[in-house]
C-alpha cells in the first residue's frame, strides 16, 4: 500500500510554522490543505488535548466569523499527532498568502478572555475536555517565535 501525501513528509526535520499540505483540483475548483505545525515532531510535547480542543473551538469560530475568509473556511481541526491543526481553504492557495490570517487568528486566541464557543453539553460531545490559558499561552507562543516573522523553512516542508 503506498503512504498518503502527509506519512512522506521528512517529520525529523520539520520544524513550526504553515505548510501546504496538499491541493485538491474538483474540477475547475479548488481546495487547499494546510498543516498548521506549532509543536516540531518527535522533539517537543504534543499539545494537551484539552487545550487543542480550546484552540480548535476558538479558531473555527473566528475563521468561519471572518469577514473576508469566513465564505472559504471548509474545515479547522486537530492533527491526530496532536503537533498542530489542519485548515482547509478553498482555492489554490500558498502558505505566504494566509500568514497573517493565521497570525490574527492566533492573535485572537492568545488574547480571549470570553467563554469559550460552543462548550457546553448541548453544543460540544465533550465539552469538559478545554483549558482556555493553555490555549492562550500556546497561541501567543506560536504567534511570538513563529508567526510574527516566518522563514521560508517555516513555510516550505523540507526537502
Amino acid at each position: 500500500m503506498e503512504h498518503i501525501a502527509s506519512f512522506t513528509v521528512d517529520h525529523d526535520n520539520l520544524l513550526r510554522g504553515i505548510y501546504v499540505s496538499r491541493k485538491d483540483s474538483l474540477g475547475d475548483k479548488w481546495l487547499s490543505t494546510f498543516d498548521i505545525r506549532m509543536k516540531e515532531p518527535n522533539r517537543e510535547p504534543a499539545l494537551d488535548v484539552p487545550l487543542l480542543h480550546t484552540i480548535e473551538h476558538l479558531g473555527a469560530t473566528w475563521l468561519r466569523n471572518n469577514p473576508i475568509w469566513g465564505e472559504k473556511v471548509v474545515y479547522f481541526g486537530p492533527m491526530g499527532c496532536r503537533t498542530g491543526c489542519y485548515l482547509i481553504l478553498k482555492g489554490n492557495l500558498e502558505s505566504r498568502e494566509i500568514v497573517q490570517l493565521i497570525r490574527e487568528m492566533f492573535a485572537f486566541i492568545a488574547d480571549y478572555s470570553d467563554p469559550i464557543p460552543g462548550a457546553s453539553p448541548s453544543e460540544c460531545g465533550n465539552y469538559l475536555s478545554h483549558d482556555m490559558p493553555m490555549a492562550a499561552r500556546e497561541a501567543r507562543k506560536f504567534l511570538t517565535e513563529v508567526l510574527a516573522n516566518p522563514a521560508p523553512e517555516n513555510l516550505e516542508y523540507p526537502g
